[in-house]
């Protein structure tokens, strides 16, 4: 991944990022003549009499992901809806649905509970399978169904091809990003219709989903940007929501066009306070965002070319070391704390010349997230529900990211086909429906204020800020024993949640051998 696209990749959707990293990518579907992501992997085991649920037919398929080793057994199918519900005569979606069946044979409940992802722009079946040992208690007698939404994964996948490098260097300006996004726009209207990729289009094929397998209810678990489809859904299709559990949520009443910055921010100066609170730390390392600062200052005044050794072939390789990258890096790395808890020593290796362990970082981190985002979908949906709230703050000016995400996003979404969402879209949800909410302290992305206004409004909810945590909670200590509890019982409020006090804050390392004992 060259220098130019790591840059341009990091600007763009480091802004959406409830939203996530990736580079833009492009690959023909050679199952259905559509566009699918290259690394969808639900491949028929064996060509056998399909398994009906309700009335889709499925047949034997592996899920896996680059986070899981271990392949998935399930069940898949496909559902044609729709692209344009005013038009049912017109272009149709094949959705792509997993099944994952309750492991104790026979035992399935009438509500399954369906897992949506974040993004918005990752694949529901892709994102699962690293994820599935979280859902062991609840995949006993639960089934759990997997939706890519329209635009993801295997459901038409919207996804737009970056340019090769073109020698500039620096952030790439508002006009050269919208110049990307008319690009875009041009490849993708050949086979969508890019104004029905919203939230509010997925719900709609969510709730298709839930009749063609027979189900009254269904449980909603979101991640992040999958909060708010989870939140939407309820508010359209109440009687037909047992519960709700979401994990690092999304306000419905939030416009997403520039928190980031400040976010991000806040969420560095409490990991990176850590450090600055220990005696041992402190002294090895100084102030960590005082180090990042000036790491930066160096970076932008004079990028070093650096070697480093890629962590994928061990070899050597030379590139050049940009404060954009950096930055970007810190701020994914952010999501995670136990990660993060390296940034403070590596930053102030960089600060002694030493880069390599920075850009081998770095690195590994783009090769991870590649393929992770659907570039396209995420736009429309930003575009058609966020594009008033992307403008710039003064008082965001001289944060990490600054204003250049959201001055970038706006240009973008100014040429962006746009849906029309309900009038009430950014209505807060009000609902009986038990609701289980998490969040992690250190969320750089979804602070735990989130959670505390989202509850306010849900009279049948608990929320649970964990320590030390950061984005997407769910698999945190004793969560996933909580997370089974509630989906049994649909009620938040009797759980014990006093085996959440054994979290503990991830202790930044001193060297490399470590923190300090």
């Amino acid at each position: 991944m060259n220098s130019r696209k790591t840059r341009l990749v990091l600007a763009i959707v480091a802004a959406v990022a409830v939203f996530g990293y990736k580079t833009l990518h492009h690959t023909p579907d050679t199952d259905s003549g559509k566009t699918i992501a290259s690394k969808q992997s639900t491949a028929p085991v064996a060509p056998i009499k399909p398994t009906l649920l309700g009335t889709l037919a499925f047949t034997p398929c592996s899920l896996s992901s680059p986070f899981s080793k271990d392949a998935l057994e399930a069940q898949c199918t496909r559902l044609e809806v729709p692209e344009d519900r005013g038009q049912p005569n017109g272009r149709k979606i094949a959705l792509n649905i997993a099944w994952v069946p309750a492991s104790e044979n026979g035992s399935a409940t009438p509500d399954p509970v369906f897992f949506i992802a974040g993004g918005p722009g990752q694949s529901a079946v892709d994102s699962y399978p690293g994820l599935d040992p979280v859902f062991k208690e609840v995949r006993k007698h639960r089934n759990v169904i997997l939706v890519d939404q329209r635009g993801t994964g295997k459901s038409n996948v919207l996804s737009c091809a970056a340019d090769d490098d073109d020698g500039s260097t620096g952030t790439p300006t508002p006009e050269v990003m919208q110049a990307k996004a008319l690009a875009c726009v041009d490849t993708l209207s050949k086979q969508a219709d890019l104004r029905h990729y919203t939230t509010t289009d997925a719900i709609t094929d969510l709730d298709a989903v839930r009749q063609a397998i027979g189900a009254k209810q269904i449980n909603l678990v979101g991640v992040s940007y999958g909060t708010r489809v989870a939140q939407q859904y309820a508010m359209r299709y109440p009687a037909a929501t047992r519960s709700i559990v979401l994990d690092s949520v999304v306000p419905n009443t939030l416009g997403l066009g520039n928190i980031f910055a400040r976010n991000l921010d806040d969420a560095l100066a409490l990991q990176f306070g850590v450090c600055s609170k220990n005696p041992a730390c402190k002294t090895a390392l100084g102030d960590p965002r005082a180090e990042l600062d000036t790491l930066l200052a160096k970076l932008r005044a004079a990028p070093p070319t650096v070697s480093y050794r890629d962590a994928s072939s061990g070899e050597w390789k030379q590139d050049v070391l940009h404060a954009d990258s950096v930055a970007g890096m810190v701020r994914m790395y952010a999501y995670m704390p136990l990660a993060s808890s390296l940034l403070p020593k590596l930053i102030h290796e960089a600060n002694g010349g030493h880069y390599e362990g920075l850009l081998a970082l770095i690195k590994m981190m783009s090769g991870e997230m590649k393929d992770a985002m659907a570039m396209g979908m995420q736009l429309s949906v930003v575009c058609s529900e966020d594009a008033a709230s992307m403008v710039a703050r003064e008082e965001d000016s001289h944060t990490l990211l600054g204003n250049t995400m959201s001055e970038g996003m706006a240009a973008m979404c100014k040429i962006w086909p746009k849906g029309t969402p309900p009038t009430d879209f950014h209505k807060a949800l009000a609902t009986q429906v038990p609701a289980l909410v998490l969040e992690g302290e250190f969320d750089p992305v979804t602070p735990p204020r989130y959670g505390s206004e989202v509850v306010k409004t849900l009279p049948n909810s608990r929320l649970f800020v964990l320590k030390g945590q950061g984005h997407n909670v769910i698999g945190a200590g004793c969560m996933p024993k909580l997370f089974a509890q509630f989906i049994e019982q649909a009620d938040g409020k009797h759980l014990d949640a006093s085996c959440l006090d054994t979290l503990a804050y991830a202790q930044p390392f001193t060297s490399f051998n470590g923190a300090a004992p």
